[in-house]
C-alpha cells in the first residue's frame, strides 16, 4: 500500500515543479531559440516554394538547434528556480 500512494503523489508534485518552471521561463531571454526555431519556419517556406533539398536540410538543422537550446535554456532556467528556491 506504501507504494501505491507513493505513485499517485508523483504527478502533482511534476506538476507543482512545472509550473514554477514555467512562470520563470517565461521571464528569461530566449533569442537563441528563437532564432533556431525561425530556421525551422524558413526552411518549411523553401519547401512551400519548390525547393524541398535545401528547405529539408534547413528545417531538419533547424529543428535540431531547437532541440539543443531549448534543452540548454530549460537546464539554465531550472537551474536558477532551483538556486533561488533553496538560498539560505
Amino acid at each position: 500500500m506504501i507504494g501505491k500512494s507513493r505513485w499517485l503523489s508523483i504527478p502533482p508534485s511534476c506538476l507543482v515543479v512545472l509550473v514554477l518552471f514555467w512562470g520563470t521561463a517565461c521571464a528569461a531571454e530566449k533569442t537563441k531559440v528563437d532564432q533556431a526555431t525561425a530556421q525551422v519556419e524558413q526552411g518549411a517556406k523553401q519547401i512551400g516554394q519548390g525547393k524541398v533539398g535545401p528547405g529539408f536540410k534547413g528545417m531538419f538543422t533547424g529543428i535540431g538547434h531547437t532541440i539543443v537550446e531549448g534543452a540548454k535554456f530549460s537546464g539554465n532556467t531550472m537551474g536558477e528556480f532551483f538556486r533561488k528556491a533553496f538560498r539560505s
